[in-house]
């Protein structure tokens, strides 16, 4: 590709129209969702089998005779508890923060594939464990690969996605995590029972499929058009563009939407004062993540198992988990339409409401039944219905919108750092979350035992998310990933929802170019600031 590119002032040209080829790419690259979502939601199920608990701790598994009180103590402390499930946070943690950089210095692609790699040799350690220092290795490892491809899958699929299915498409991201939570769950069911190492080596050792599935297909994947754009290698960006649009190769839409990337890429911000600032969106973008945590769907997904136990009026806490994971699973696809339907701020500050009116209800419900017995079973059915209706809220509004927006409030310059800086944050505030929930709801000496009364502290904590998301969370649905740019810059979050774009960042870079020419009165005039010549830009 050679000559200049040719913007357009014409907002609805800076992309080509939707193809099915752009849909399958990104559906695949949301297949990432069930590589994170399988090891999120097997540790669960994992830590309530019985020969993993007898293994791990040397206590002997309680038979069918024994007492109440004999049964309540065979489970793993909350020190394994914490430390088990904590130390894959800890691990993606920090491969979240460096996988910015690397997706800078490597590609998008190659970092995910990286990560799938590390990912796999964590797994094999888990496998291979009989002991608890192997398994927390192996998490620790498997952590940093889980790292890696949760904040640069986000990324990757932002920036190749067409604006018009973008939330969409990125919500299938977060319908993938629920299929994956789904399997496990089923693995975990169906092995719960194995009087031997298979009964947690299975449900492991499958990860390592979804690993090579999804470092396999990347192979075969484009890089983002964004990253050659951030190397200065414009006839890369032209060619992969070419390949995600459908359009021939030196099209004008292909023009365009380059052109458009480049102005883009080219525009700074200012400091922490303005709105737009790179500062601000990093803030906004680590908080939401945060939020997101605060949410406590975690606790369902992974200590659901035994927190049912110790409910005591169910037979099978298994198949509860298993019931809870498919109403987060059938109740995602139902995101894919409203997140373009009404937006992601609305959303958010509604799917908190619903949130937090569930949880104080599971809350008080729980404390007004007392300790569990045969005489409050409609207690406990009545706090599982308002569990399954808390995870509907989550799973079709913070579930897929925190990671639709992360994936579209920053700009080129600072995109990869900033998406994998608000990823960190979620598994900063995971593995937080993690560490103390066991002390939280254990039993043992010296732990808090609140059982149904920790809902009073998520249904908190989801009124703070609810304040956040009305005060702080702007309206990106509609508008390409430029547009957001210049959105944040001109409005609040309270009024996003009604900015509409008049121009592009391509016809503003040439507007700048004509602009120089006049004299000093006709800038005055036209309420335009002085501004030095920019060489125009030209393909390498």
């Amino acid at each position: 590709m050679a000559g200049a590119l040719t913007g357009t002032n014409d907002v609805s040209r800076i992309e080509a129209p939707v193809t099915l080829k752009a849909y399958m790419m990104c559906a695949f690259a949301a297949f990432g969702g069930i590589f994170f979502g399988f090891d999120s939601g097997y540790i669960s199920g994992v830590m309530g089998m019985p020969y993993f608990i007898h293994l791990f701790t040397g206590i002997p598994i309680p038979g069918a005779d024994a007492t109440q009180e004999v049964k309540d103590a065979f489970s793993l402390p909350a020190w394994q508890k914490s430390l088990i499930t904590s130390i894959l946070s800890a691990g993606t943690f920090f491969g979240a923060l460096i996988a910015g950089d690397l997706a800078d210095w490597f590609g998008r692609r190659i970092t995910i594939i990286a990560g799938c790699i590390v990912f796999i040799v964590g797994v094999i350690l888990q496998t291979a464990s009989t002991s608890l220092g192997l398994l927390v290795a192996g998490r620790l490892i498997a952590g940093f690969g889980v790292g890696f491809v949760s904040a640069i899958i986000i990324l990757y699929m932002s920036e190749i996605a067409p604006k018009k299915v973008r939330g969409a498409l990125v919500s299938g991201y977060q319908f993938c995590i629920t299929i994956g939570i789904l399997l496990a769950s089923c693995v975990d069911y169906a092995t719960q029972n194995r009087m031997d190492t298979g009964s947690y080596r299975i449900p492991i050792s499958i990860q390592i499929l979804w690993a090579l599935i999804l470092g396999g297909g990347l192979f075969l994947l484009p890089e983002s058009p964004r990253y050659h754009v951030k190397k200065g290698n414009l006839d890369k960006a032209a060619q992969t563009l070419t390949r995600l649009r459908g359009e021939p190769e030196g099209s004008e839409y292909i023009q365009q939407e380059l052109a458009e990337i480049v102005a883009n890429h080219e525009y700074e911000f200012g400091g922490l004062s303005r709105p737009s600032s790179n500062l601000r969106r990093t803030i906004l973008g680590t908080s939401l993540q945060m939020m997101q945590q605060w949410t406590g769907v975690n606790f369902i997904f992974y200590f659901g198992t035994t927190f049912f136990q110790e409910l005591g009026t169910i037979s099978n806490p298994f198949l509860i988990g298993l019931i809870t994971t498919l109403v987060n699973v059938c109740s995602t696809p139902l995101s894919f339409w409203i997140v373009e339907r009404f937006g992601r701020r609305t959303i958010l500050i509604w799917g908190a409401l619903g949130m937090l009116i569930c949880e104080f209800i599971v809350a008080i419900v729980g404390v007004t039944a007392g300790r569990a017995s045969e005489n409050n079973q409609s207690a406990v059915s009545t706090q599982i219905a308002f569990i399954c209706i808390y995870i509907f809220f989550f799973a079709t509004t913070w579930g897929p919108g925190a990671w639709v927006l992360i994936g579209e409030i920053f700009p080129l310059p600072i995109r990869s750092r900033g998406v994998a800086l608000s990823t960190a944050s979620n598994w900063l505030w995971n593995c937080i979350i993690a560490v103390i929930t066991p002390y939280l709801v254990g039993k043992n000496k010296g732990e808090a035992n609140l059982g149904s009364k920790v809902f009073f502290i998520w249904g908190s904590l989801c009124t703070a998310c609810f304040v956040y998301a009305y005060l702080l969370v702007p309206e990106t649905k509609g508008l390409s990933l430029k547009q957001v740019d210049r959105m944040l810059e001109q409005t609040n979050p309270r009024n996003s929802a009604k900015w509409v774009p008049t121009s592009t960042f391509a016809a503003e870079a040439g507007m700048v170019k004509q602009s120089h020419t006049m004299t000093a009165a006709e800038h005055k005039e036209a309420g335009l600031e002085a501004v030095e010549p920019k060489e125009p830009h030209t393909a390498v």
